[in-house]
């Protein structure tokens, strides 16, 4: 009966360790830890510079392109930990933070599912430890102070019709997309055009996730670009003096958290930019942690390995200096059958035709990690239930074609020991496969070669149409000298084309960009594709709907 429980209720009869026992499983002496209540901490940077241990391995988990029938992405990450820590292995686990948005809208929580979760299932799921408002109200307040600028005298001569920054709110709020605000008066400011984005598409996000230590925060910060002056100039947040009191706002959110899995696996739960229209990888503090912390660290890049992957390997690992030692990309028979063209209802059957046309999604991830990044790969295989073993044999051979092995996982339903097999071939690949690693493309290329890049090696399109728009921002940007960042590609994460609607691996497309705008303070060029929106809305039936409290304060509808 239990593995019939809903992933909060698994939650709820978890025994949790108190966070200083954890902490302790982790090496990390209580100096270094503050506590939010039993459970939660934050950790010090200090901790970084104390510790005298080499780096562990670092795992990336990723997955194919995602659809309503689901991957387990997450879940994947977290039962690989457990079951590594089940072969007798110093494991850490760095995972994104949920962002309030999905939560309450289409996915509900993100902390996992089944017997393959990271506790306190609720308060990572909601608050936690308030990091998301903190970037929201420094977000925020260099709003107000670029208003209050303009409302003051605008001595900067900022044009407010080439204002870049918007408000953000961690909430799927549609109707905050376009607004016009200043209205009333004089008194009530000056009247403009305005929007606001997710809190976890703000750029503030992104350099919180990217930052090393206060100092590299203020930096950054002060770098953000605003808006231009009437002869386009760029107006800074370090111009307005914003960066100290932003800074401040973010002292604490700098700090990773630690929390456990249902196992007892010390995680490390920080940041969380969406892969979609940012960058899609916790926080570099945290990675880098994991990697002192244990001889193997597994993280986690947002959908499917086309965005958060890239990313991680085309923008994080650019910065920060890591080398991936494996990587997994995680599939199910189910999700291939749909990317072959079948209904959602008629998954439960096998198909072998369906899955046939399918697979070249999961061959594509695999051959972009193995050929383009040049990294060695697995594929872990989430099964169900109704997967048959025909269906599963087929997927072996044909990821056994790339040279890629192909592992069963049942952490879902199993925890820690769904996820030893895995274990064994992460371990195995780490220490007899060695790999190259490569990025997707070279510092010095053009943004548009950048882009192209990514384009035809990635996604497997023929090219780039840039849009006048998108061709006129390159050239300023250029001239600014912003030609020497990564880009960070905003796509719909249900294909690899810009084309929500073309499934499983399709050719023949060029992507649109429409947009292209830099973030000077995360140091990457957002290039915003097809109809991709940094403000997503609520669905018809939202899950707020089916969430709720009782008079003990226990919640339920968390998934």
């Amino acid at each position: 009966m239990a593995a019939y429980l809903s992933d909060i209720e698994i939650a709820q009869q978890c025994k949790m360790k108190h966070i200083s026992e954890i902490a302790k499983i982790a090496g990390i002496d209580d100096n270094y830890i503050e506590q939010y209540g039993k459970y939660k901490a934050k950790v010090d940077l200090s901790l970084l510079k104390d510790i005298k241990k080499e780096d562990g391995k670092l795992i990336l988990v990723t997955a194919i392109t995602p659809t309503p029938a689901g991957e387990g992405k997450t879940t994947t990450t977290i039962g690989l930990a457990d079951g590594l820590k089940r072969i007798g292995k110093n494991v850490m686990v760095a995972l994104r933070e949920p962002s309030l948005g999905p939560v309450f809208g289409v996915k509900g929580g993100a902390a996992g599912g089944g017997y393959a979760q990271v506790v306190p299932m609720e308060d990572i799921n909601l608050h936690f430890t308030g990091d998301f408002h903190a970037i929201g109200a420094a977000n925020n307040l260099l709003a107000a102070m670029l208003d209050n600028h303009i409302q003051q005298g605008n001595e900067l001569g900022i044009d407010v019709r080439r204002i870049t920054w918007k408000r953000c709110v961690d909430m799927n709020d549609r109707q905050l997309r376009f607004i016009v605000d200043g209205m009333g008066g004089k008194a009530n400011g000056v009247p403009r055009e305005d929007g606001f984005d997710i809190t976890v598409a703000s750029e503030i996000m992104a350099v919180l996730c990217l930052s090393s230590s206060i100092a590299d925060l203020k930096e950054r910060l002060a770098r953000i670009i605003v808006g231009y002056t009437y002869d386009g100039t760029p107006v800074t947040c370090g111009q307005l003096k914003a960066a100290g009191a932003m800074a401040a706002l973010l002292k604490d959110a700098l700090k990773p958290n630690l929390v456990q899995t249902l196992e007892g696996t010390p995680a490390l739960v920080h940041g969380g930019p969406f892969a979609n229209i940012a960058h899609g990888c916790n926080s570099v503090t945290a990675t880098k942690l994991a990697l002192k912390l244990g001889d193997y660290a597994v993280t986690e890049a947002g959908f499917g390995a086309d965005l958060g992957a890239e990313k991680f390997l085309d923008i994080k690992c650019r910065m920060a200096g890591l080398t991936p030692s494996a990587v997994v990309v995680v599939a199910t028979v189910r999700a291939l059958k749909m990317h072959g063209g079948l209904a959602k209802t008629e998954l439960a059957t096998e198909n072998l035709t369906a899955l046939e046309n399918g697979i070249p999604n999961l061959l594509r991830h695999v051959s972009n990690v193995k050929n383009v990044y040049k990294l060695p790969c697995v594929v872990a295989v989430n099964r169900f239930p109704t997967d048959t073993d025909k269906e599963i044999e087929f997927i072996i051979a044909k990821c056994r074609e790339l040279g890629v092995n192909t592992v069963l996982s049942t952490v879902w339903a199993e925890g820690g020991k769904g996820g030893e097999e895995l274990a064994r071939e992460v371990v195995r690949l780490c220490e007899e496969e060695k790999g190259d690693f490569t990025f997707s493309y070279e510092d010095d290329c053009t943004i548009e070669e950048k882009i192209e890049a990514v384009a035809k090696k990635i996604y497997g399109g023929d090219g780039v149409i840039f849009m006048p728009a998108a061709k006129a921002q390159i050239q300023t940007l250029t001239k600014l000298g912003f030609d020497k960042c990564p880009v960070c590609i905003a796509k719909t994460q249900y294909s690899f084309s810009d084309d929500a609607t073309k499934l499983g691996a399709p050719t023949g497309f060029k992507i649109t960009v429409k947009n292209v705008k830099v973030s000077a303070g995360a140091g990457f060029i957002v290039v915003l594709t097809g109809d991709i929106l940094t403000m997503p809305g609520l669905p018809k039936s939202p899950a707020a709907e089916r969430i709720d409290v009782d008079d003990n304060g226990t919640i339920s509808g968390l998934f």
